[in-house]
């Protein structure tokens, strides 16, 4: 069986020495971090299976730290770990891609059996918060039913998918994404690819009949 490899992300460096000690045995704990920005650059350059992830951090908290790398790295999974079982905390960080979130009184061998899960790609929640997400979503025109189309999108891709289906220009998505319009072209070159699609015409339709617009 292969072990996860994850990075532990939490502004106290106790808690995370303690995570560490819990899931020694389990997984291989690759790098921690403290806030959004060395949470990035950790990941980006140790590329673990997950990211545990606490909702609060400086610099942003946990959801910028999935946008900045879902963008480049999209391949890695987070899992929320937070003392916070708020229902606005829990539904940012799932939309924001987060595959599962637990809280801080989880016990070790239950936190580990949560991060394998989370590694071979299924969701998992505490009981309690799975019915926030559940409640949440139900209903909603901006919940994604089960597309494995859009799922083969990064967090990044389906923005730029959005914002050129409104109509943005390169420029003007770049300006308001702060990234390059190189950048810009490349994703829209991922998401035509990724879709099968061969023009911004047929993109639009395509975001359209999904309601993504």
């Amino acid at each position: 069986m292969t072990v996860p490899r994850v990075v532990i992300v939490d502004d106290h460096q106790m808690f995370r020495a303690g995570v560490r000690v819990e899931l020694a045995d389990a997984v291989e704990i690759v790098g921690d971090a403290e806030d959004v920005e060395s949470a990035v650059q950790v990941i980006r350059s140790t590329a673990p299976d997950v990211v545990l992830l606490d909702v609060h951090l400086p610099g942003g908290g946990g959801k910028a730290v999935i946008e900045h790398v879902s963008a480049t790295t999209p391949e890695v999974r987070f899992l929320a770990l937070s003392v916070s079982d708020a229902a606005e905390d829990v539904i940012g960080v799932i939309r924001a891609g987060a595959r599962g979130y637990v809280t801080k009184t989880i016990s070790g061998p239950e936190l580990a059996d949560a991060v394998r899960r989370v590694a071979d790609g299924d969701a998992v929640f505490s009981p309690r918060l799975a019915g926030f997400v559940l409640d949440a979503f139900a209903g909603s025109a901006e919940v994604r039913v089960v597309d494995p189309e859009l799922d083969q999108l990064t967090t990044r891709e389906r923005e730029v998918l959005r914002l050129i289906a409104r109509g943005y220009t390169y420029k003007e998505l770049a300006r308001r994404l702060e990234i390059s319009v190189k950048t810009v072209e490349t994703h829209v070159s991922a998401v035509l690819r990724k879709l099968q699609l061969s023009s911004r015409h047929e993109l639009t339709r395509w975001a359209t009949d999904r309601r993504l617009i």
